[in-house]
Parts: structure tokens; sequence; C-alpha cells
């Protein structure tokens, strides 16, 4: 059993920049994949990133990608989100993700595991 919790949301303007945090609980934390998705108000949560439990191997979703960056540290059984170039339509509600090995990567059917989301809003 994994238990996440997120930080770090908050209001920030355009251009601005947060970093996400998601402290897990297990002694095994090190051996899961840890993802981000997010969810905007009347859409389907997506896929935002997901790290490999060394650390060597991510993912991005396209509209994403050279803006954030996700790393872990498995010795404080925490991965982060660092966000930059923050955009309007980065608005949502962010959740983060841990499972052993998900099957399809971008697909939220494929984590066993979810926090309970942390508000990132972004001002124009």
């Amino acid at each position: 059993q994994v238990q996440l919790v997120e930080s770090g949301g908050g209001l920030v303007q355009a251009g601005g920049s947060l970093r996400l945090s998601c402290a897990a609980s297990g002694r095994t934390f090190s051996t899961y994949v840890m993802g981000w998705f997010r969810q905007a108000p009347g859409k389907e949560r997506e896929f935002v990133a997901a790290i490999r439990w060394s650390g060597r191997t991510t993912y991005y979703a396209d509209s994403v990608k050279g803006r954030f960056t996700i790393s872990r540290d498995n010795a404080k059984n925490t991965v982060y989100l660092q966000m930059n170039s923050l955009k309007p339509e980065d608005t949502a509600v962010y959740y983060c993700a841990a499972d052993l090995s998900p099957s399809t990567v971008v697909a939220q059917h494929s984590w066993d595991y979810w926090g309970q989301g942390t508000q990132v809003t972004v001002s124009s």
C-alpha cells in the first residue's frame, strides 16, 4: 500500500514557476514508477510526466515538454514536478500517481495509487 500527499500548488502569474512535491509512504518507494497527471475543470484527467525508479528514464506530455521537469529523491520518498513558463492552460488540479509497472504510462487506468491533488492556478 502506498499513500501519496501532494503539496506546492498555488496561484501564479503566467510565465512564473511552481514546484510540486509528492511525499509517499512505504519503504518500497524506490521500486515504484511515479507520475503526475492533471485535470482541468470540465476536462478528462491527462498525463503530464512520469519517472522510473532510477530517475534516468522520464516521460512527458508534449504540452509540457521543455517547460516541466520531473525528478525524484528516493532517500526522501518524494517526487517533484518543477513547472516553469507556466501558461493559463496549465491551470488544473495536479495529481501524483504511483505504480510498480504501469502498462501504459500515459493512461490513468494503468496506475494503482493516487494522491488527493493540489490546485495550480495560472493567471493571465
